[in-house]
């Protein structure tokens, strides 16, 4: 059966405070509205519809890799307003599913659920059981049962008030029934808004089946309206991505605070400390241990590596059994072999850094192509830029590179050379050899030391 889904994303949403349209707000880093998008993706065969209108440029540019058929609202007259515009765009046959740009959890198990449900004479609603279903639309029944009608909470009437069964806003309508329905609605209600939760009345008194169904959990159906909300799903989010990460083999040392903002694959037996933050696309190898405070970011991470605390990794690829940290960076481009040591307030940047090889602690190694088993001493710089481009340096295999030198690129050192502490090395180094370039010292006797005037 042919299904058409429309996702809501037209409101202004006033109460973020925000000059940015409310479903580009972000849970687990992406935007509420490219979250449903996406799990609108997944419904075989589903044509999709979105209707914008409070800064539609955006969220339609922030949307365009999706295949989406774009519908203004630009003067916003409810939910029913808005699936009559998309009218003209739905097919004759199937069903139309109606999702909301700022309820950015409901799954797609749910969806399909649904869509199991529905034929052309069946009107099927999401609904849910709350303790306090204040603001909510409640679902009226009959005397048998079946729901007659939604009523808003500003038309309720006492005893409606009192019904804990809402209407979530997520309806699955045959398209055979839903044109006539959509052209029947009118605004003669508190809000002065064409309410899509008429069209219920409309299926009870057409005979029409309607049928519920319920979300596996509340988050799946809660919306944001301001920045608490957006903060509370944040959290749910996050204590998803936990739980799976665990039912997946990892160890989360606090899964309360841990923060994936994009996708993390973890192997078996990996070890995540507090307060680290992924981003992107992040792979973890088996028995990669991450310390506290870290920051990962569209990285592999090799199986058996310690990442220690306050280390960044980003858009990098770091091998089998390395060390790095505690206070390293990497930037873009780095790419670490098996067993390769980065050390304390070291940053690297396009450097690909040979099997075994130590930087261990405060040096800057870019644009650097380096061998296997060199040692790097601390202070080490890679001076790769010359004020308008970046030069490459090469190091060999076996090389050992002594403390605070300075490799003005573009510079080759050869395998098994050793450079003095203290260089600046400027033309390459042959093979074995042994290179110094530091003026020679100079001591005097009986130096006085200046003082004020």
């Amino acid at each position: 059966m042919s299904l058409d889904i429309v996702i809501l994303a037209a409101g202004k949403g006033s109460r973020m405070k925000s000059s940015y349209s409310k479903v580009l707000h972000k849970v687990g880093g992406t935007a509420m509205v490219r979250r449903v998008l996406t799990t609108a993706s997944r419904m075989p065969e589903a044509n999709l519809h979105l209707v914008v209108g409070h800064q539609g440029e955006q969220v339609s540019e922030h949307c365009q890799d999706f295949s989406v058929n774009l519908v203004w609202q630009n003067d916003p007259q409810g939910t029913g307003d808005a699936l009559r515009r998309v009218a003209p765009s739905l097919q004759n046959t199937g069903s139309t599913l109606t999702l909301y740009g700022d309820v950015p959890l409901i799954s797609a198990n749910t969806l399909e659920k649904m869509v199991s449900l529905s034929s052309p004479n069946t009107l099927v609603m999401l609904t849910i059981n709350l303790a306090d279903p204040t603001g909510y639309g409640r679902i009226v029944r009959n005397g048998q049962g079946q729901v007659a009608a939604i009523v808003e909470q500003k038309d309720a009437s006492v005893e409606e008030l009192a019904i804990q069964e809402v209407n979530t806003g997520i309806l699955l309508a045959p398209n055979a029934h839903l044109q006539a329905w959509l052209a029947a609605l009118t605004n003669d209600n508190a809000q002065g808004e064409y309410y899509l939760t008429d069209i219920i009345a409309m299926a009870a008194q057409q005979g029409i089946d309607i049928v519920t169904v319920q979300p596996s959990n509340e988050a799946e159906v809660a919306g944001v309206n301001d920045r608490i909300q957006l903060a509370a799903l944040e959290r749910e989010w996050q204590q998803q991505v936990a739980s799976e990460l665990m039912r997946q083999g990892a160890t989360l040392l606090d899964p309360a605070r841990l923060d994936v903002r994009g996708e993390l694959q973890t192997g078996q037996d990996v070890v995540i400390d507090v307060n680290c933050v992924f981003e992107g696309k992040v792979v973890l190898g088996d028995r990669v241990e991450i310390g506290p405070n870290c920051y990962l970011k569209d990285c592999v991470i090799g199986e058996g590596t310690l990442i220690k605390s306050h280390s960044m990794i980003d858009d990098s690829q770091v091998g089998d059994a390395c060390d790095i940290g505690p206070f390293a960076r990497l930037r873009p481009g780095t790419k670490l072999a098996n067993k390769a040591k980065i050390g304390n307030f070291v940053e690297t940047k396009k450097a690909h850094i040979g099997e075994g090889s130590k930087v261990n602690h405060l040096s800057y190694v870019g644009d650097t192509q380096m061998g296997a088993n060199v040692n790097v001493g601390a202070g080490t710089i890679t001076c790769n830029y010359d004020g308008v481009n970046k030069h490459l340096t090469q190091v060999a295999d076996n090389v050992f590179i002594g403390s605070n030198t300075s490799l003005v690129a573009p510079v080759e050192v050869a395998e098994g050379a050793t450079i003095a502490a203290g260089s600046t090395i400027t033309k390459a180094v042959g093979e074995k050899q042994l290179a110094f370039a530091r003026a020679r010292q100079s001591n005097k006797d009986n130096w006085l030391r200046p003082t004020k005037k």
